[in-house]
């Protein structure tokens, strides 16, 4: 069966109206209302850059000091993102920075009851919306760390991504059609891959069995959309301690019932965990959805030099959008040859021949982007495959951070190769999310401590957009009209 009569298998208009309606009203006032009333803090752990998709006017911090995560509690607003870029990291290092993360979680917090009431935390664990990364190993330390929850929700809908969870089956969406991820190339990942298609079993396919199905529950979309918050709120008081609860939704109002539930169920005292895609994240925030940013506010407009795209991500769709870019021949293309980096004695001096040619463009005015060669380079082994991953991303970092050149715009592409430009390339520890360039793809505006100070970094995933996504993008950023700075 080719991939056309498997995907017919599932289309997507025919299986959308066999649902039950959506909740007739929206719930966002009474989730901000709830929200006014507590004291309370969102502290959302990112395991890369990407998850910052769907929010605006929100801090994301770098690293996790106590004295950071205290100002952060404190600060006014309603959460704060952490970039750990775990998914970068081998099991052993993940496990080993959610137990230094949580412990400092802790002691921020407990320090923070001296100035008043200590804060209520919303702990959640933001991963990929396709299910790579650390699961169940990060939520497993963070509830050693911070103490163990009484129940950890998977709440892996994404609007922005098109991926929609029925009946405890995770699907992308593709055109007219839905498929499950299960018999997507994600899941063929080498280093967080996976067979299942259902979640209940992918959470024990995923524990190696240490999640029995008897530990596993659900609430379906005909509790959310019949029952609505009421029914919701039944179930969640009802579960017993140490479930693993899987969240359908097909709609960003489904999301709206499931919150609005758990804040009743934590007002009553109730402690969670959440592992989450990026839209879940916003709900919880109480933001209501804004329009993409304009490409005159992505630009800098006190620069005569060109813009800068890094391509690191290896996924298909974004090979697709190179290929598109590459094609409208607005940008000079440099491949940086993955093959011969990983061979070469002196990633140094290999590093320096981009810098020149990538410098020389920009300071011309030119548009330059640098892409990884689309044939993985990769070993077998799990390990090996994420050291190679993370010496091509350290290797893009070096090339934005040798610049010298401040470029009138920068988009990374992919969540790992986006993760060591902000942090090792421009030096960020702070920054704030301004908003979205296009649905699901994060701009960042950099502190003064980094490389250069308050400019729109855009943070593009390697698994979000069509075909033509990034050129559209580029070239919007490419024809901006700067009248001054912002």
């Amino acid at each position: 069966m080719d991939s056309t009569d498997f995907c017919s298998l599932f289309p997507r208009e025919r299986i959308l109206k066999a649902l039950p309606p959506v909740w007739p009203e929206s719930l966002m006032a009474r989730i901000r209302e709830t929200l006014s009333s507590r004291k309370s803090k969102v502290v959302v752990l990112d395991d890369d850059p990407t998850g910052t998709q769907t929010v605006y006017d929100i801090p994301v911090i770098t690293e996790w000091s106590v004295a950071s995560l205290r100002r952060e509690l404190q600060a006014a607003g309603p959460g704060f993102y952490i970039l750990t870029n775990s998914r970068s990291l081998t099991p052993a290092e993940t496990e080993q920075l959610h137990w230094e993360l949580g412990k400092n979680l802790l002691e921020a917090a407990q320090s923070y009851s001296g100035r008043g009431k200590t804060p209520d935390l919303c702990v959640i664990s933001r991963s990929d919306s396709t299910l790579r990364g650390h699961f169940p190993l990060e939520i497993n330390i963070l509830a050693a760390a911070l103490g163990s929850p009484d129940v950890v929700f998977l709440v892996p809908f994404f609007a922005e991504g098109n991926r929609l969870t029925i009946d405890n089956v995770h699907y992308l969406g593709q055109g007219q059609y839905l498929v499950p991820t299960g018999a997507t190339p994600f899941a063929q990942d080498p280093v967080f891959g996976y067979k299942s298609w259902n979640l209940r079993e992918w959470i024990v396919e995923k524990s190696q069995g240490t999640i029995g199905g008897e530990r596993i529950a659900s609430i379906s979309l005909d509790d959310i959309r019949r029952g609505g918050p009421d029914r919701v709120f039944g179930i969640i008081r009802t579960l017993p301690r140490g479930t693993f609860c899987i969240v359908n939704a097909a709609d960003g109002r489904d999301l709206e019932v499931f919150t609005l539930a758990v804040l009743r169920a934590e007002a009553e005292g109730r402690r969670f965990l959440f592992r989450s895609a990026a839209s879940f994240v916003a709900v919880r925030l109480g933001l209501q959805p804004r329009p993409p940013l304009p490409p005159e506010e992505l630009v800098d407009a006190g620069t005569r030099a060109g813009g800068l795209v890094i391509c690191g991500s290896y996924v298909p769709m974004s090979s697709q959008q190179l290929e598109a870019l590459l094609s409208q021949g607005s940008v000079h293309a440099i491949e940086f040859d993955v093959k011969e980096f990983a061979k070469t004695h002196s990633a140094d001096e290999y590093i320096a021949k981009i810098v020149q040619d990538v410098r020389n463009h920009l300071a011309a005015g030119g548009h330059v982007v640098v892409y990884t060669s689309r044939q993985y380079v990769g070993e077998p082994d799990t390990q090996q495959s994420l050291v190679m991953g993370r010496r091509i991303a350290w290797a893009l970092a070096q090339i934005v951070r040798n610049l010298g050149i401040r470029p009138r715009f920068l988009v990374a592409k992919g969540g790992i190769t986006s993760s060591d430009v902000a942090t090792k390339g421009l030096g960020v520890t702070r920054a704030i999310v301004r908003g979205q360039a296009l649905p699901g793809v994060p701009v960042w505006e950099l502190d003064e401590s980094s490389l250069y100070p308050g400019l729109r970094y855009i943070v593009f995933p390697g698994n979000v957009g069509g075909p033509d996504a990034l050129a559209c993008l580029v070239e919007g950023l490419i024809s901006a009209k700067t009248n001054g700075n912002r």
